[in-house]
């Protein structure tokens, strides 16, 4: 499947424009896929897929032109392996994403004070999918409006955090540290 990307930054901010979904360096802080995340997080996934399953506007976090941050909500589908961010040509958080592929995807909490399961965060990298078979096959299952852009998501951080009274428990994954659990009363 070929994939698109905008460009990303190097370590000192030189903008490097990259056309194969690739990472440079291959290092942990390039995120992975769902697929890879469930595998090493399979009861974590199941929460989280969960989480987002049960409403379907969601909050995506991406960042500006001057770096600001911009939210938007934007419905969200896991498949194939894949978390995949679907939304409108040529929108602001579209556009954003082309420039900077950074972004935080936080799952709706819900009305009032009930948060079961708690709050369910996801950060990473926002992969452009510009493979014809790739967006005919997501078409084919999701039957979204069109037109559409669509991109693939390489995590980079997965935290889920609720409280077990007296405490408050926050469940975190990277790709280079995959299990922390922190306790705080």
């Amino acid at each position: 499947m070929d994939i698109e990307q905008g460009p990303q930054r190097g370590r000192h901010g030189q903008r490097k424009d990259r056309v194969d979904g690739g990472t440079e360096g291959g290092d942990a802080a390039a995120g992975v896929s769902w697929a890879g995340f469930a595998a090493a997080r399979p009861e974590l996934a199941r929460t989280v897929e969960e989480r987002f399953g049960r409403f379907t506007h969601h909050t995506l976090a991406t960042l500006r032109r001057d770096g600001s941050p911009r939210t938007s909500g934007i419905e969200v589908t896991f498949r194939r392996g894949q978390l995949w961010l679907g939304m409108m040509p040529g929108s602001l958080k579209g556009r954003d994403l082309l420039r900077d592929p950074r972004f935080a995807l936080q799952a709706n909490n819900g009305p009032g004070q009930e948060m079961g399961g708690g709050d369910v965060r996801i950060s990473g990298r926002a992969v452009r999918v510009g493979d014809p078979a790739a967006l005919r096959a997501f078409v084919e299952d999701v039957k979204p409006p069109e037109p559409f852009e669509l991109y693939r998501a390489e995590l980079t951080e997965v935290v889920r955090t609720w409280v077990e009274d007296p405490e408050i428990v926050l469940d975190a994954w990277t790709p280079d540290r995959p299990l922390r659990l922190f306790r705080r009363r």
